[in-house]
């Protein structure tokens, strides 16, 4: 059986190297911070996001304890501010929509600030890079942010960005992902 996440990680590997730039749009416990500090190395570097203290705390700990190169910046603040944070373009972003794992599930992304962060990402991407968005379509917000995500893509021109949706096809409130790639 497919597994998602290293699905995820396997289109990212096809993009970003050490020494490049790296986005993890939504930090939450850390996991995919350490996958893009790792990967990216001593040379490179990674900007984290979330809005709650206690991702950040979780993500600090989880990264010191992983052993990563001192490569990142942990924000507290919403991905929808990255332009504020970011001045460079990057090769790899990660969006994990949701709530914090083990954290208050009432509090999650939205399309307010999701809509906007999207936007941004995609104008700060790189030449060849990837920004990928899971979503989670089992509970109503992640079932509209998704919804909304697939039809702003849908709009763009495929000579701007390649958008591409990849999902269980028998299991409609499994989590997916989008994968948005420029060309190199």
């Amino acid at each position: 059986m497919i597994d998602l996440l290293e699905l995820h990680k396997y289109f990212i590997l096809k993009h970003l190297r050490e020494g490049d730039i790296a986005v993890d749009f939504t930090m939450g416990n850390g996991h995919d911070t350490e996958f893009l500090s790792k990967t990216v190395g001593e040379s490179g570097h990674v900007y984290a996001f979330d809005i709650q203290q206690q991702a950040v705390d979780s993500t600090a700990r989880h990264l010191e304890t992983a052993g990563c190169p001192k490569n990142y910046t942990l924000i507290h603040a919403s991905h929808q501010y990255v332009k504020d944070y970011v001045k460079v373009p990057f090769k790899a972003g990660m969006f994990n929509l949701g709530w914090l794992p083990g954290g208050d599930k009432t509090i999650t992304t939205m399309r307010e600030s999701t809509m906007p962060a999207i936007e941004a990402a995609i104008d700060l991407m790189d030449r060849d890079a990837i920004l990928n968005v899971a979503v989670y379509p089992g509970h109503a917000e992640g079932d509209a942010e998704g919804k909304m995500i697939c039809e702003y893509l849908a709009g763009i021109s495929r000579h701007r960005v390649c958008a591409t949706r990849v999902n269980i096809l028998n299991s409609p409130t499994s989590p997916y992902f989008i994968v948005i790639e420029t060309k190199p």
